[in-house]
């Protein structure tokens, strides 16, 4: 994923995916990245892509995680 950080400094704490599908059958695409706000009320979503079909989840960004956004 090529999402770039809008806040310079600061890393994502979640992950947007586009999710296709149900169960083992389903498909995830990353399509962008979240990071909270300063005052905790709320995220900053940076999105590559918007989805026309499926639905949008926001994942905390875990170790396994990172590691397949790049490979």
């Amino acid at each position: 994923m090529t999402t770039q950080t809008k806040f310079p400094g600061r890393k994502p704490t979640h992950r947007i995916y586009r999710v296709v599908g149900e169960g083992k059958a389903s498909t995830w695409t990353p399509i962008g990245a979240a990071w909270p706000n300063q005052d905790g009320q709320g995220f900053s979503i940076s999105c590559d892509a918007v989805p026309l079909q499926g639905r949008i989840v926001m994942r905390v960004i875990t170790e396994r995680a990172a590691r397949e956004a790049v490979s």
